[in-house]
């Protein structure tokens, strides 16, 4: 019993480092990392998505609300290519900070990371083109191959690879 034990815990690290060394590999697109803003008024969460993303090699920005998003918009010296915005957050919703982003650029790709997925359709029943949402709470893997999908219409990243769930 023992010797299974062993065998089941050596596959499982064996997929866990394939799987991390894809999605490192699709994180980097043209040499450069990707850019995520990861805009949440909640420390925990935050901190799990930078967490997340950066483990899979993403180059990864924090804002507290919307005011902070769009003043960090307006000083990097690199655009981001993907938006993670919670829906419901003080000062401004995700969504209506969603539409200041679009405003800016058209083809900004958002994914709305929410609880309260009901809230986020009930005055938009539909996305725009380039927007995702993804209910809390969720994995690292749901987040991860929910970026890779809204990124590159695929979870396997630039290169087409597939990720080891």
């Amino acid at each position: 019993m023992l010797r299974a034990r062993v065998c089941r815990r050596q596959r499982r690290i064996k997929n866990v480092t394939r799987f991390h060394d894809n999605l490192v590999t699709m994180a980097l697109v043209g040499g450069d990392a990707v850019r995520v803003l990861v805009v949440d008024d909640e420390p925990s969460v935050q901190a799990f998505a930078e967490r997340a993303l950066r483990s899979a090699g993403y180059d990864v920005v924090v804002a507290s609300d919307g005011p902070e998003a769009l003043q960090l918009v307006n000083t990097q010296p690199r655009p981001f290519d993907l938006f993670v915005l919670d829906v419901v957050m003080p000062q401004m919703r995700g969504d209506e900070l969603g539409r200041r982003l679009r405003q800016r650029e058209a083809d900004v790709k958002v994914l709305y990371f929410t609880g309260y997925s009901d809230r986020l359709f009930a005055e938009r029943p539909v996305l725009w083109e380039h927007e995702a949402f993804i209910e809390k709470p969720v994995t690292v893997n749901g987040l991860l191959e929910a970026v890779s999908m809204l990124l590159f219409g695929h979870t396997g990243g630039p290169a087409g690879q597939r990720s080891v769930s």
